[in-house]
């Protein structure tokens, strides 16, 4: 935990517990549904395991976060505290969305997060209980990280970055930046789709729902204070 600041100031006292770099985004994924480890870590693919493992033990200390040891299996869950803490981290959101809004230059262009974040928000009540792949290609990436499949089945969703040799019912192809800015409200996807940024082969029931199943991200709604009155 960090060094106190010598204040009996609340803010002062609950920046001590949250002021860490990191810290914050910890609990945004363990609000987002993450509960393992390795799903944090996929929520969050540029921190260490050693430094997450040190947010999480001060996030312990501090009882914000309960960790829960069954068999083989820990999971990590926000205490009363830490459910308190649901509407600030969610309204820091809003204000960064607001006024610090990224301006998805390539240091903030992130294709784990944002394939992550698409699948736990994905509306998977729109496909039918069968399975169905879909196939996202990242035209500007050469690496493991160009192709990502999404699988649905029985409503849940798996994202993958291997080929699960299943048929693609949907293969969309766009770049990085363009799905993000979809995924995050600076673009439309019908703007985006008119303009060929993004390109989509398939049946035409899920080319027609995209909207519908693919969504956006929760802060997508807020407009950037430069086109505020």
């Amino acid at each position: 935990m960090m060094k106190g600041y010598g204040q009996f100031c609340p803010i002062a006292k609950a920046s001590e517990v949250l002021g860490e770099r990191w810290t914050n985004l910890v609990i945004r994924e363990l609000i987002a549904g993450s509960e393992s480890f390795n799903d944090l870590r996929r929520g969050l693919p540029l921190i260490s395991p050693s430094l997450l493992s040190a947010r999480l033990k001060s996030l312990e200390r501090a009882d914000v976060v309960k960790r829960t040891v069954c068999g083989k299996n820990i999971s990590y869950r926000l205490t009363e505290s830490g459910e308190e803490l649901k509407p600030i981290i969610m309204q820091l959101g809003v204000w960064g969305h607001r006024w610090a809004r990224s301006d998805l230059s390539a240091q903030d262009l992130d294709p784990s997060l944002l394939m992550w974040d698409i699948h736990r928000n994905l509306d998977a009540e729109f496909f039918s209980i069968e399975r169905t792949v879909l196939l996202f290609e990242f035209a500007d990436y050469t690496s493991k990280y160009r192709r990502w499949w999404l699988v649905i089945k029985d409503r849940d969703v798996d994202v993958c970055l291997k080929d699960p040799g299943y048929e693609i019912k949907l293969h969309i192809f766009t770049d990085l930046k363009t799905l993000t800015g979809v995924w995050m409200g600076d673009l439309s996807l019908r703007q985006a789709l008119r303009n060929r940024l993004i390109t989509v082969t398939g049946k035409d029931d899920l080319k027609r729902g995209m909207s519908t199943w693919l969504g956006t991200n929760y802060f997508a709604d807020v407009k950037p204070v430069r086109t505020m009155d």
